[in-house]
């Protein structure tokens, strides 16, 4: 390990073990002593590393137990992005995406405003569905603008890039700069319960839209992702490293 070793490389560390699969939801987290003896830093330091975890919501506190990892975590946009950088996919260990539809669809009310469009335009719509450890976790949709698709042929393609958005900014040549999440609750459409897997009458899904800009100031993409679950939050975070 480096010498004054930050707490970001700390939570990093333990992020890749969470993300790729070394540690496991449920798994019980190394205490704050092993944490300081094993790099090196003070109590704070450590703390302050299992704090930024914590608020990727990859780990959550058990009372007189300690850190876990969180179950069946779903990691979100900040964390996709960092495994990228590190590993060159956005997926974590177990995951597994499924790509569904590929194609060109008319913006409705929900992705227009967002993409700064007339309701109706013509957008390109990647749908897939992400798996953990085989079991379905959420089904996704990613709206791209013409000017993404131009840049990013491959993105409409019937297979996986491992990182279509970070592909889009790389080419595009700016990076992600921001995402803009808007948390509700919906009942799920017949095809989001097929997909997931959810056998009951009236299910209750959260729905999460999340539109990533990049430092330029235009917006590489629109996901509307539907999971189980019931949630209404409203928040905007940097994705700058």
């Amino acid at each position: 390990m480096p010498d004054n070793i930050g707490y970001g490389e700390i939570a990093a560390h333990y992020r890749q073990q969470i993300q790729d699969g070394t540690l496991n939801p449920g798994d019980l987290m190394p205490s704050m002593r092993e944490v300081c003896e094993r790099f090196g830093v003070a109590g704070t330091t450590a703390n302050r590393a299992y704090r930024q975890l914590k608020m990727e919501g990859l780990t959550i506190a058990k009372p007189g137990v300690g850190t876990m990892v969180a179950p069946t975590i779903s990691n979100n946009i900040a964390s996709r992005v960092a495994l990228y950088e590190a590993t060159g996919s956005a997926l974590g260990g177990g995951e597994a995406s499924r790509i569904l539809e590929v194609g060109t669809v008319g913006a409705d009310s929900l992705v227009a405003p967002r993409l700064d469009v007339t309701p109706g335009t013509p957008v390109h719509v990647r749908r897939r569905v992400v798996s953990r450890g085989g079991v379905p976790v959420h089904v996704s949709s990613s709206y791209y603008p013409a000017y993404v698709i131009e840049s990013t042929p491959e993105l409409t393609q019937l297979t996986s890039t491992g990182g279509s958005r970070e592909l889009a900014a790389a080419r595009l040549g700016s990076p992600q700069d921001q995402v803009l999440e808007e948390v509700t609750s919906r009942m799920a459409t017949e095809a989001e319960k097929s997909a997931l897997g959810l056998t009951a009458g009236d299910v209750v899904v959260t729905q999460v839209v999340r539109t990533v800009s990049l430092a330029d100031g235009r917006v590489v993409e629109v996901a509307v992702k539907v999971a189980g679950g019931s949630t209404i939050l409203r928040w905007t975070s940097s994705l700058r490293t």
